[in-house]
């Protein structure tokens, strides 16, 4: 009995260990199986999808399961566009849709949802659900698609507004809102739905301000072609999986295809932007800063009203004149607590054009700390004016010697100026060009045509440079040595459709441009390139300054052209590459390569 009365306790005390053990491991049991990646599913409508005389103006969708909505003003997008923004929200398995605008009559309806529509646990997107119906008692079912690229680079743009006019007036995307809209998505590709079927010019628009026309400083794309909607019959093959891995059949399926499908639009941003004053400020006591938001034409007019400066400031300005800087050069208006300007400059008004615009700026001296007295300029404190190069023992042969100041030069003596060769540690000097590269001398240059593997040192005298406060510059010795060629690749582009116009770009593998030099014939040679992975960009100089510029769809005048070379050059030390590239070879869509495209999205910026 003692036997069997043990038994049971030990069968008890194993008992209750399992349960207890189950119990602290329930999260290692089954943890309700697969993760739900299906997304949900519109079951029934009131009214039904592509219903035709519909007159009430709340619509109700329901779905196979709970679901919410996301970022709804970016994401869902409706034609023809609202003058009031509709109520849409959900709850449980449904979704609201109630329009304040009146109807139009003999009109076809379409609510894009873009990736609003996710369902409640796992947040999985119904992707390109759109509801359509008519309040005529026909729906039109014609589509215009296509990709909207960035025309500097290139690069698919997401997010942005599309839309058609069939007011073929070139007037029409400055005087009328859109007949119809809808937003590109990933790669940049849109599809406008439930079009009728006629001609339409086709645009895109950064619509600021939501009214569905172009206002002056927002982005935008056109083309001149007028495109006219058809359809036409086409074989799709469609693949029948017998699992995740393995094909059973491949079938032909008769298809319709909704023309145009191949737009291509290039969004730019031209050079207008409103001109207003946004900061004036005095940051140290000897200089008054003056920030516009965009360039000026001219200098704005500056009369002072408590203080005498004739003689006694300098003005530095910037090349686009939106940035000013005084010096101040007398201690007793460096010691002045406010200094008030009358300042005169252009304005942009209410109806976008520029105005005269007079105010008085007061400078306030700020209150005084121990860092900011020290860095007040004084000739009585016995200190030298700072010099700052960019010698280095591994310079390269291409590049200048760039030498900077942090306050503007009032004078210097180019013979204390020395630049000499080491020839077996003998300097002999050697000729050069000393360049002064902004306004007031605080920027300079020195060129020489180096030669390779061979050292150089720069001499700078002491009182070589004298600043505005009378400060001059300590003796100066810095030496180089300039990299050797073979530390160099080269590359020679020969364009087999040679065109005047065309500027050549060696770009990074993130797209950034390290060189930029006019084609040449027969051939293109772009010298001293750091051995690396690099890529080509070319762009119609039209106007001849340089540079690519963008558009105007007031002047009518579309971007400078871009093309890309489609390949990866791997350039090696020591080495020259010839590659011979026709820009117009491939389409436009497939000329940027994979790896450098990216895909633009303003609302993330």
């Amino acid at each position: 009995m003692k036997k069997i009365f043990q038994l049971k306790n030990i069968i008890g005390v194993v008992f209750t260990i399992l349960v207890l053990y189950s119990c602290a491991n329930r999260g290692m049991g089954p943890q309700g199986g697969p993760k739900d990646e299906v997304p949900p599913k519109m079951v029934r409508s009131t009214p039904a999808d592509k219903s035709v005389n519909v007159s009430k103006n709340r619509l109700e969708l329901e779905f196979d399961e709970n679901v919410n909505l996301k970022d709804i003003a970016s994401n869902v997008i409706i034609s023809p566009p609202q003058c009031t923004n509709p109520d849409i929200r959900s709850y449980g398995k449904k979704v609201i849709v109630e329009f304040k605008d009146t109807l139009q009559e003999n009109t076809t309806y379409s609510i894009d949802f873009g990736d609003a529509v996710v369902d409640n646990n796992e947040g999985n997107i119904l992707k390109d659900f759109v509801f359509s119906f008519a309040t005529g008692n026909v729906i039109d079912t014609m589509q215009i698609s296509g990709v909207l690229l960035n025309a500097e680079d290139l690069n698919p743009m997401k997010g942005i507004m599309v839309g058609i006019h069939s007011d073929l007036s070139d007037s029409a995307l400055v005087t009328k809102p859109f007949s119809r809209v809808t937003r590109s998505g990933d790669e940049g590709k849109f599809t406008i739905y439930n079009v009728k079927d006629s001609k339409y010019r086709v645009y895109a628009l950064g619509d600021l301000n939501r009214d569905y026309i172009f206002q002056k400083g927002e982005g935008c794309a056109f083309v001149e072609t007028v495109f006219e909607t058809g359809m036409e019959d086409y074989v799709r093959q469609d693949t029948v999986w017998k699992d995740s891995v393995t094909v059973d059949t491949i079938l032909s399926v008769n298809a319709i295809r909704y023309l145009p499908n191949d737009v291509v639009l290039k969004y730019f941003k031209d050079d207008f932007k409103r001109q207003y004053l946004t900061k004036t400020e005095r940051t140290e006591p000897h200089k008054l800063h003056i920030l516009f938001n965009t360039r000026n034409e001219n200098v704005p007019e500056m009369r002072p009203l408590n203080v005498n400066w004739d003689g006694k400031m300098l003005l530095q300005k910037n090349e686009t004149l939106d940035t000013l800087t005084i010096w101040l050069t007398d201690s007793l208006l460096i010691k002045k607590d406010t200094i008030s300007v009358e300042m005169k400059y252009m304005k942009t008004d209410s109806v976008l054009k520029l105005q005269p615009e007079t105010d008085t700026i007061n400078f306030f001296m700020r209150k005084a700390t121990k860092r900011s007295q020290q860095q007040i300029p004084t000739t009585k404190k016995k200190e030298f004016l700072q010099i700052t190069n960019n010698v280095s023992s591994n310079f390269d042969v291409f590049n200048p010697i760039n030498i900077t100041f942090k306050t503007p030069i009032k004078s210097y003596d180019h013979s204390k100026i020395h630049l000499s060769q080491v020839v077996d540690t003998v300097l002999v000097p050697v000729d050069f060009k000393f360049e002064k590269k902004d306004s007031i001398g605080m920027n300079y240059v020195i060129r020489h045509d180096w030669t390779p593997e061979v050292a150089y040192q720069l001499l700078i005298d002491s009182a070589a440079f004298v600043d505005i406060y009378n400060l001059h510059n300590d003796k100066l010795k810095a030496e180089m040595k300039i990299k050797s060629l073979e530390e160099y690749s080269s590359l020679s582009l020969v364009l087999e459709k040679y065109d005047p116009r065309a500027v050549l770009q060696i770009v990074t593998t993130d797209d950034k441009v390290i060189r930029t030099v006019p084609a040449q014939q027969p051939s293109t040679k772009i010298q001293h390139l750091p051995p690396d992975d690099y890529y080509v960009r070319l762009f119609l100089d039209d106007n001849k300054n340089g540079k690519w510029d963008t558009g105007s769809i007031l002047e009518k005048r579309q971007p400078e052209e871009v093309f890309y070379y489609s390949k990866k050059l791997t350039l090696i030390k020591n080495w020259e590459f010839e590659e011979t590239w026709d820009h117009t070879a491939v389409p436009l869509l497939n000329q940027k390569p994979e790896e450098l495209k990216k895909t633009i999205d303003p609302a993330k910026k």
